[in-house]
C-alpha cells in the first residue's frame, strides 16, 4: 500500500490532537480557564482547531459514566423520589450481582471524585455529593443488617463442654461452710462438696462470631464507607451491633447487670453461684469472645490500624466494665471466710484477663479500672485471710464433745487450710507485702524463719487452733476425756497435713512433734484411766502371802476393780476416737497394762475364793473376758456390764 502525503498529515494531526488532549486532560482547572487555554493553543496551529470537540467528548463521556452511577444509587434510595426506586429491598437481598453493581456504582462516583473529572461543574459535583450521601446510608444500614442477621449465638453447652473440669477438693455440710463458726455442732466435712476449683480453657478454643461468607461483604462496604470519609459511622454501626451481641453473650453466660448495692444483698448461696458464672465468663470473654471480636475487627478493617483499634475498643468496652463492676461489688462487700476461694478464684481469673486485655485493649481507662479491681479483689482476699485467722484465734464455743470427738473447728478449719493450698502462688504474691505483720506474731516454729509468706501464715494459724483446741481440752473436768480429745484432734490434723501438699509447706519436723505430742497424750489418759483400776490388783494392804492373805481385804479388791472396770467400760464406750488405727493402739496400750496385771492377780489370790460361796460375785470376768470387753471402748454407743455375771466353777 502506497502512503500518501494525506495520510501522512492525518497521522501527524492525530498525535498532535492526542497530545494537546492529554494536556488538558491532566490540567484540573476550571472550565473557564479551560477555554481560554484552547484558544491560545488554536492560534499557534490550525490542526488543534478540533480540540474543543474533543474535550466536550470527554465531558460528555464523563457525565454520562456519572449518570449511569447515580441511577444504580438512586434506584436503591427509597427516600429517592424516583419511581423506580426499590423502597423495601436492599441489593444484597436481590443478588450478589446486584450488589456488586451497587458497590462499582460508589467505586465510580468516588474515583470520578477523587479524579476531579467533576470538579468543574458544581452541579455534576452536588449531584455527587449527595448520592454519595444516599450511598452511604444506605451502606450503614446494610452494614447494620449484616452484623445483625450473621451474628452468630453463643453455644454455652459447647463452650461448658470444652473447659477441663479441676477436681471438688473442699466438703462441708450439705455444700456450705456455715457462717463464721456458728454452727460447728453439725459441720461434718467427710460428706458433700463445697468448692470447686476454677476450671480451665483449652488454648485451641474458637468460636465464629459471624457467619464467615458474610466477613468479605462486611469488608467491602467498610472500605467504601472509610474511603467516602464515613468511618466515624462505620465504626459506630459496628461497635453498637457487636457490643449488643456481647452483652448478650455474657446474659447467656449467666452475668446479669447488677448494680453494687444489689451484689451486696444477695445472699451467700446465690452470690456464690454467680461469682462461679463470672469467673467462667471471664476467662471466656477473653480466651473466646475478645479474641475472636479481634480477630473480627482486623479482617473487616485491615485497611486502617487506628480504625481497628477505635472500633475494638468500643465493641470490647461495655461488656469488661460490666463484668468489671461485679468484681468490684465483690470486692468492697461483707468478708467472710467461706468467700476466700472464690474470691481467689475470681482475682485469679482476672489477673489472667489483665494480661489478654493490656494486649488487645489500648483503652487506659478500662485498662486502670481492671488493675483497681483487680488491686480490690487482692485485698478482699488478704482482709478475709486474716478474719479467718482470728475467727480461729477468737472462736470461744463454750460446749465441750461429750464423746471427744474431732471438734468441728478442727474439721473446717483443716479442710480450709488444706483447699487453701492450691492458692499458694497467689497467696504468696499477696501476703508478700504483710511479711512484717507476719513476723511480728509470736510462735515456736524454728520454721517460720525460711518458709514462704503463705507457709508462715499456715503455720500460725495452724499454731492459733492448737492453742484454741487446748483451752478447749480445759472444759473436760475428766483428765482421761481431756487426753483422748487432743489425741483426736491432733491426729486429725496430722493426717490432714500429711494427706496433702501441706505436708511439703510444714515439713516433717512438724509432723515429728505432733506425732510425739499424740503419744504424750495417750500415756496421760493411761495414768489418768486405769491407775486406780490397776491399784486395786497390787498386794500391797492384802495382808500375808499368797495362801493366807485376807479373804475379806481380796473380795473388796476384786470387787473395786470390777466396779472400776464397769465404769470405765459404760462411759468409755460412748467416748469415740474415729481413727481406727489409733483406736486399735488405744486398746492394745490397755491391754498390756491391765490384762497382764489382772492374769498375775487372779493366778495369785483367785483360788482362796473360788472354794467360798458366791465366788462370780466377785470374780466375775477372766482375763479373756476383759480383752473382749476391751475392743468395745471408742466406739461412740454406750454399753453396760453390771449385769454381767460370770459364773461359779
Amino acid at each position: 500500500m502506497t502512503t500518501t502525503t494525506t495520510d501522512l498529515a492525518a497521522g501527524g494531526e492525530d498525535r498532535v490532537l492526542a497530545t494537546a488532549q492529554q494536556i488538558v486532560k491532566s490540567l484540573n482547572t476550571p472550565k473557564e480557564v479551560r477555554e481560554d487555554m484552547l484558544l491560545i493553543f488554536s492560534s499557534f496551529d490550525n490542526r488543534l482547531s478540533n480540540i474543543t470537540d474533543l474535550i466536550n467528548n470527554d465531558s460528555d463521556s464523563t457525565a454520562d459514566r456519572f449518570d449511569t452511577a447515580e441511577k444504580v444509587i438512586l434506584r436503591w434510595d427509597s427516600s429517592s423520589s424516583n419511581p423506580d426506586a426499590s423502597r423495601h429491598s436492599l441489593p444484597w437481598e436481590e443478588s450478589p450481582d446486584e450488589a456488586a453493581e451497587y458497590l462499582s456504582a460508589v467505586d465510580e462516583i468516588l474515583q470520578l471524585v477523587v479524579d476531579m473529572s467533576i470538579r468543574s461543574n458544581s452541579e455534576i459535583m452536588g449531584r455527587a455529593e449527595s448520592a454519595i450521601q444516599m450511598a452511604m446510608s444506605r451502606l450503614e444500614d446494610e452494614f447494620r443488617l449484616i452484623l445483625i442477621r450473621n451474628t452468630v449465638p453463643l453455644d454455652a453447652e459447647r463452650l461448658y463442654g470444652s473447659i477441663r473440669r479441676s477436681s471438688l477438693s473442699f466438703a462441708a455440710n450439705e455444700g456450705e461452710i456455715d457462717e463464721e463458726f456458728e454452727s460447728f455442732e453439725e459441720a461434718d466435712s467427710e460428706r458433700g462438696c463445697f468448692h470447686e476449683r476454677g476450671a480451665s480453657l483449652g488454648d485451641d478454643l474458637c468460636v465464629d462470631l459471624i457467619n464467615a461468607d458474610a466477613v468479605l461483604e462486611l469488608k467491602e462496604i467498610a472500605d467504601r464507607m472509610i474511603r467516602s470519609g464515613y468511618e466515624k459511622e462505620c465504626v459506630q454501626a459496628y461497635s453498637n451491633v457487636r457490643r449488643d451481641a456481647l452483652d448478650e453473650c455474657l446474659v447467656i453466660l449467666g452475668v446479669e447487670k447488677l448494680s453494687i448495692e444489689e451484689v451486696q444483698k444477695i445472699e451467700w448461696k446465690t452470690l456464690d453461684e454467680k461469682m462461679k458464672k463470672w469467673i467462667q465468663a471471664v476467662k471466656i470473654t477473653v480466651r473466646v469472645l475478645l479474641t475472636g471480636e479481634k480477630r473480627l475487627c482486623d479482617q473487616i478493617f485491615n485497611g486502617s490500624d487506628s480504625i481497628k483499634e477505635i472500633c475494638f475498643n468500643e465493641t470490647a468496652k461495655g461488656c469488661i466494665m460490666q463484668l468489671l463492676n461485679f468484681g468490684e461489688a465483690v470486692a468492697i462487700g461483707k468478708r467472710s471466710s467461706e468467700k476466700l476461694f472464690r474470691i481467689l478464684d475470681m482475682y485469679d481469673a482476672l489477673a489472667d484477663a489483665l494480661m489478654h486485655f493490656e494486649m488487645m485493649l489500648t483503652d487506659e481507662f478500662v485498662s486502670s479500672e481492671a488493675k483497681g479491681v483487680l488491686a480490690g479483689l487482692g485485698d478482699a482476699a488478704k482482709g478475709t485471710f486474716v478474719e479467718f485467722e482470728n475467727a480461729v484465734k477468737n472462736e470461744a464455743s463454750k460446749k465441750p464433745m461429750q464423746t471427744g470427738e474431732i471438734h468441728p473447728l478442727t474439721r473446717y478449719v483443716m479442710n480450709y487450710v488444706k483447699l487453701l493450698v492450691d492458692y499458694r502462688e497467689t497467696l504468696n504474691s499477696l501476703l508478700e507485702s504483710d511479711e512484717d505483720e507476719a513476723d511480728g506474731l509470736q510462735s515456736d516454729d524454728s520454721e517460720l524463719e525460711t518458709t514462704t509468706p503463705f507457709a508462715k501464715r499456715l503455720l500460725l494459724l495452724i499454731s492459733s487452733l492448737e492453742s484454741n483446741l487446748e483451752e478447749k481440752s480445759k472444759l473436760y473436768e475428766d483428765g482421761a476425756l481431756h487426753s483422748i480429745f487432743l489425741m483426736n484432734n491432733i491426729l486429725y490434723i496430722v493426717q490432714k497435713v500429711k494427706d496433702s501438699e501441706l505436708g511439703k509447706l510444714l515439713g516433717d519436723n512438724w509432723v515429728r512433734k505432733r506425732r510425739g505430742q499424740i503419744r504424750q497424750y495417750a500415756t496421760s489418759y493411761l495414768r489418768a484411766c486405769w491407775t486406780k483400776a490397776l491399784y486395786c490388783l497390787k498386794d500391797e494392804g492384802i495382808g500375808g502371802s499368797s495362801n493366807n492373805a485376807s479373804k475379806v481385804a481380796l473380795k473388796e479388791r476384786f470387787k473395786s476393780f470390777n466396779a472400776c472396770f464397769e465404769e470405765i467400760y459404760r462411759i468409755q464406750t460412748a467416748w469415740k476416737v474415729p481413727d481406727p488405727q489409733l483406736r486399735e493402739e488405744l486398746r492394745i496400750s490397755i491391754s498390756e497394762k491391765v490384762i497382764p496385771a489382772y492374769r498375775s492377780f487372779m493366778g495369785r489370790f483367785g483360788s482362796q475364793l473360788e472354794s467360798g460361796r458366791y465366788t462370780g460375785k466377785y470374780i466375775k470376768y477372766t482375763p479373756e473376758d476383759l480383752e473382749n470387753y476391751l475392743l468395745d471402748l471408742f466406739e461412740g454407743s454406750t454399753l453396760v456390764l453390771h449385769h454381767m455375771r460370770r459364773k461359779s466353777s
